[in-house]
């Protein structure tokens, strides 16, 4: 007992001094592992991997570069490891055409395909305003999509170069590479985006206020069963994907026919609002009898205008947990 007491009273203050300094970065290391991986599971568990490996290295860091640097550099490499054995998370709409006809037979559910998951705000706010601008910056629905596009390491370029605004010379180091290819990385990964089409629907969104009233008009027509309520509420080239399911729609007329027919039922959801990727989104728990509920999946809503432009319903009952418990924390 009497040797193990100094040992804890050396160790103590460094713990301490590591949360310290780490802890607040956590958030947009998460959001950061989430643009690389498109999973927000996966991110998780690389973000805790990423923690271990500081920790257990921090006695040797020598600080010739900034805390946060060195933090990206560990998490940017346990990322491009993990995506050696991974391949790409497509939604429906990157990997075959829409049908404007609701009555078309649906696809059988793809589960072998490793679908591109959402990810809660709540989970990527911290203390420092400033932490939560860097962590929710680049995590919209359309351009997580369009990086899965990309080979890993330009994944990394983009990401570190146009969404963090790290310089070349930092990502060259956080890289192990010359900045020269980063630069050629860079003007790679920028082409392909380009090539992939636009992905900025933020610029035509509306205000908070009018984002939340928008996001609980469309909760009351979904669990009022209320089809012509939608209908005010889409854009009339609206699109409908629900990954696993592979057979996506377009147009307001094959969404809402899709949604009537097949989806719509009073007192069929249970849809708690929340907010994912920067965007309306709704926790759906689907009624089974006898006042119980199972966890059915997160639907998340891009906004053009006033209007809803795309819902991307992830029918995957394991994201609820996630989502109720960091909208948990911000209720």
């Amino acid at each position: 007992m009497k040797t193990s007491a100094p040992v804890k009273e050396a160790t103590m203050p460094a713990d301490t001094e590591f949360t310290a300094v780490t802890a607040p970065l956590r958030p947009e290391l998460l959001a950061h592992c989430y643009r690389m991986l498109g999973s927000i599971h996966d991110a998780e568990d690389l973000v805790q991997e990423t923690y271990l490996r500081a920790w257990r290295a921090y006695d040797r860091f020598e600080g010739r570069s900034s805390v946060r640097r060195w933090l990206y550099r560990i998490a940017t490499r346990a990322c491009l490891t993990a995506l050696e054995s991974r391949s790409r998370r497509p939604l429906p709409s990157g990997l075959g055409a829409p049908s404007d006809d609701h009555r078309v037979a649906l696809a059988g559910a793809e589960p072998s395909v490793s679908w591109l998951q959402p990810v809660p705000d709540a989970l990527l706010d911290g203390d420092d305003p400033a932490t939560v601008v860097a962590a929710r910056s680049g995590v919209r629905l359309a351009f997580i999509a369009a990086l899965q596009l990309l080979p890993a390491r330009q994944r990394a370029v983009l990401t570190l170069r146009d969404v963090l605004a790290f310089r070349t010379a930092e990502v060259a180091e956080i890289l192990d590479t010359t900045t020269a290819a980063v630069d050629s990385a860079l003007r790679r990964a920028r082409t392909r985006l380009a090539e992939a089409g636009p992905v900025q629907e933020e610029l035509a969104e509306p205000d908070q206020d009018s984002r939340r009233a928008l996001l609980d008009r469309y909760v009351d027509a979904l669990t009022g069963a209320d089809p012509d309520a939608l209908v005010d509420l889409l854009r009339a080239d609206v699109e409908l994907e629900m990954p696993p399911q592979p057979t996506w729609f377009t147009g307001r007329s094959a969404v809402v026919g899709f949604l009537a027919v097949r989806v719509l039922r009073k007192g069929r959801w249970r849809l708690t609002p929340t907010f994912a990727n920067g965007q309306p989104a709704v926790i759906a728990d689907e009624h089974l009898g006898g006042g119980r509920y199972e966890p059915h999946g997160v639907q998340v809503l891009t906004l053009t205008g006033p209007r809803i432009a795309r819902i991307t319903a992830f029918n995957d009952p394991s994201l609820v947990p996630t989502f109720r418990q960091a909208t948990a924390r911000t209720a």
